[in-house]
């Protein structure tokens, strides 16, 4: 167990956007002591109302009010992706840091303008996911770091399912720029390939679609069709700085697969890591001579976590240092996968213009300790 570190004072936080996510965060929030959530704001006053009265302390006011309020020190994004970028400036313009949810903003170039713009502030940018912080996720990375399937070679990163017209009422976004399968899963793979395995140099990427439109499925649209104006799936390549190659299989195509989420492979071991996508899962090695697979015991990250520990996490960050679940890593993971992308149009690979620090490990934390969160 590490040393738990307090705040000198709890974060301030103002909520932008109050869909169907926020609750995850509100939860989490609950029983964060470095998190002091004091406003929301969304385009439906209505629904903003309805958090504030759900939670004690908390003011239900308009984006303007709520950018201007003397009492947010950071602002949560909560946005839809192509309003990130646009609410991250006007907060960072007020002085305010910033948290978004993923990606950190549509594309690289707003990115870059965000990162730029937090610099010359003086604030912090902290962006999901935050699933990287969990249990999971960092005793794979444990593992690694302890030497127990050698020097990594290789990894895969799979994300198969049919598509989410079959359940999302409103899947129109998913099937247009900006979306398709790795935009909207691949964060939460990528940001754990370079947790695990370091930062991108360098891409090659494929991509293809097989249908032109897709019918909705469930809700009151069910029936309508939606036109499919990106591809639908998409291979890369990822060759880390350390040498080690990643290969990303993200498709709304692919009916069902049985590989593992992510399985990194070294000159002593393998890996099956889990889901990505949650804080927790069992991390299972094959060590070289051994007769199978070992579940291992949690060792490190945040037990028990959920959306939100990422802001905690940078509440308990020195400032000067970059947060764990940081602004650069989620421009790094956007680019790569921009990347990507424009490597499947051109057919050549494309060398990565960004690079992130693989952020510093997460020790184990406890549920008791979780509201005073650990610095290495």
């Amino acid at each position: 167990m590490g040393v738990s570190i307090t705040p000198a004072k709890p974060l301030n936080v103002g909520v932008i956007g109050c869909g169907a996510i926020i609750a995850q965060y509100l939860s989490n929030f609950r029983r964060l002591d470095p998190i002091n959530l004091v406003a929301v704001a969304d385009l439906d006053p209505a629904r903003a109302q309805a958090v504030a009265d759900s939670y004690d302390g908390v003011r239900a006011l308009s984006v303007d009010e709520l950018l201007a309020a003397d009492d947010v020190d950071l602002v949560l994004n909560l946005t839809i992706p192509a309003a990130h970028a646009d609410i991250a400036l006007k907060a960072i313009a007020a002085g305010k840091s910033v948290y978004g949810e993923k990606p950190l903003a549509a594309t690289t170039a707003e990115a870059r303008e965000v990162l730029a713009a937090a610099a010359a502030a003086g604030v912090v940018v902290g962006c999901a996911p935050d699933t990287v912080l969990g249990t999971g996720i960092q005793t794979a990375r444990k593992a690694i770091d302890d030497g127990l399937i050698g020097a990594p070679v290789s990894a895969t990163a799979t994300m198969a399912t049919p598509g989410h017209e079959r359940w999302h009422p409103n899947p129109d976004f998913y099937y247009q720029p900006g979306g398709g399968p790795l935009l909207d899963m691949g964060p939460y793979y990528v940001s754990a390939l370079v947790t695990l395995l370091g930062p991108v140099v360098s891409v090659v990427g494929a991509a293809s679609h097989t249908r032109s439109q897709r019918t909705i499925g469930s809700g009151p649209r069910e029936g309508q069709v939606v036109p499919v104006d990106i591809d639908s799936h998409v291979t890369g390549v990822l060759v880390h700085e350390s040498g080690a190659l990643s290969t990303l299989f993200m498709s709304f195509d692919a009916v069902k697969t049985k590989s593992p989420n992510i399985e990194i492979h070294g000159e002593k071991g393998s890996l099956i890591v889990p889901d990505p996508n949650h804080f927790d899962g069992d991390v299972q090695l094959f060590a070289l001579g051994a007769e199978d697979w070992e579940t291992l015991p949690v060792s490190a990250g945040y037990v028990d976590s959920g959306r939100g520990f990422g802001i905690a996490d940078l509440a308990a960050t020195p400032p000067g240092q970059e947060p764990r679940a940081g602004g650069r890593l989620a421009f790094h993971a956007l680019d790569i996968m921009e990347s990507v992308l424009e490597s499947a149009k051109s057919g050549q690979a494309v060398a990565i213009r960004s690079t992130a620090s693989r952020p510093a490990g997460v020790e184990l934390v406890e549920l008791t300790e979780v509201s005073t969160p650990v610095r290495a």
